[in-house]
């Protein structure tokens, strides 16, 4: 079986992506960071990306007039790397169906809440007007409907009294840093799949998202 290719979508700090190379480098995901791409040419993430020797592509989002137009281009351009899977890890851009429909099936988001709960933006702020006492993250493959794809797996957190919301972000990140790892070892070692508008793990579908845990292995 020939390694899993992966193209890393960034727009900003890039801890996510500094997740997957420090798992790629210790050998725990059978992975190939092939390219990270950001949005931004400010991106503190690209600077992660060099240390680590990996290739960097950059495409300005406000050098094209439409949406569809940014998105061709990304198309075009990871297209040259031929990447069996595009993670996107903090990319701050709403996708259009010219990039989702091109990669449907391998295309991972991570989303900083417990979906479907708090889809979109200000997820921390949201889960603490609500009164929550649970929080977290989900990775999810990515569909045409807002945060609202196949969910694969979610971290938990609890929501803690007097809780700010950098202190309950900064909880979640941490979960982050471990799920997403996970759930793309599974995806690199085909155990999950997305089928039928759904995913599927090990051949059954997944009607419930995997709850993070030290004993699921990939």
């Amino acid at each position: 079986m020939s390694i899993c290719s992966a193209a890393v979508l960034i727009s900003g700090s890039g801890t996510n992506l500094q997740a997957f190379i420090d798992e790629t480098a210790s050998g725990k995901i059978d992975l190939e960071l092939s390219v990270v791409l950001s949005n931004r040419p400010d991106a503190a993430g690209l600077e992660r990306a060099r240390k680590a020797d990996i290739s960097i592509e950059c495409l300005r989002h406000q050098d094209y007039p439409e949406r569809a137009q940014f998105d061709a281009a990304l198309v075009e351009t990871l297209d040259k790397y031929a990447p069996d899977l595009v993670i996107l890890a903090g990319f701050m851009r709403v996708l259009t169906a010219t990039f989702v429909d091109h990669f449907r099936g391998r295309i991972l988001n991570i989303h900083p809440s417990l979906l479907p709960k708090f889809p979109g933006l200000d997820t921390h702020r949201r889960a603490l007007d609500a009164g929550e006492k649970w929080h977290g993250s989900t990775v999810h493959f990515v569909t045409g409907e807002l945060d609202g794809g196949p969910a694969l797996i979610q971290g938990r957190v609890p929501v803690r009294p007097g809780d700010s919301m950098a202190e309950l972000a900064a909880r979640v990140l941490a979960v982050e840093h471990k799920i997403y790892p996970q759930a793309v070892r599974l995806f690199a070692a085909g155990r999950i799949q997305y089928r039928d508008g759904s995913a599927w793990l090990d051949g059954e579908r997944l009607n419930e998202p995997l709850q993070y845990s030290n004993t699921i292995r990939g």
